[in-house]
């Protein structure tokens, strides 16, 4: 059995890396009370495997953890557990109990819905350009991968992006082999105005994959 727990990230831990977050988790977990299945080997730790990883500085209310238990358990006393264990600037927002033949939440992401606020004098002629670029079929970038940079073209990964006074509301490709990050898109939207990019503070609002009809749900229905 495990647990699909999806939980938030504040404002105030925006700038605790994904490294310094798993091992968080791991000492969490072992504060729960819970029968946590460990891993074989030298250094066994909690079976456990997050959604996607936040980038450094943003927020989000759609952060998913799956950890693997060793005997089966109620949804609410494992939410409990959880939510005690966690402080009040990681919130736990949902929890589903899967058995062990469902897919590993990374394998489910296909994209995210993130919320971009913008500041700064360049922030109007980067707000502008949206319409411009979405009428595009190709938009040239450098994308830093593992092996260094490569150019793809970020159009297609942008799959909706609707701006406001404030930002823009957009919804992205987020696969191994296709993605792109909100900080980019400003950069590329930014290149476009003839502008420095501005701050943005970026919020990842869901975690989407597709279900067997290939439509697609937030990943806690899938």
């Amino acid at each position: 059995m495990r647990a699909m727990i999806r939980f938030g990230k504040q404002p105030r831990l925006r700038f605790i890396s994904h490294l310094d977050l798993q091992r968080f988790f791991q000492r969490a977990v072992n504060r729960t009370g819970l029968p946590i299945a460990w891993s074989q080997g030298f250094n066994p730790h909690p079976v456990m495997s997050f959604g996607s990883a936040l980038a450094l500085g943003w927020t989000s209310e759609y952060e998913i953890i799956d950890i693997k238990l060793s005997a089966p358990m109620g949804r609410k006393r494992t939410e409990d557990a959880i939510r005690a264990a966690l402080p009040e600037d990681l919130p736990v927002l949902e929890v589903r109990m899967v058995d062990d033949r469902h897919a590993a939440p990374m394998a489910l992401v296909k994209m995210a819905d993130y919320r971009v606020d913008l500041e700064g004098e360049s922030a109007p002629a980067v707000l502008e350009q949206i319409p411009a670029f979405m009428a595009r079929e190709t938009v040239t970038a450098m994308k830093k991968t593992k092996s260094g940079e490569k150019e793809i073209n970020a159009r297609p990964m942008v799959i909706e992006l609707t701006p406001d006074d404030t930002g823009f509301n957009a919804r992205l490709m987020l696969t191994e082999r296709e993605s792109i990050k909100p900080d980019l898109l400003v950069a590329l939207l930014a290149e476009m105005a003839g502008v420095e990019p501005p701050e943005a503070r970026i919020h990842r609002l869901m975690l989407l994959g597709e279900d067997a009809e290939g439509r697609l749900r937030p990943l806690m229905e899938l």
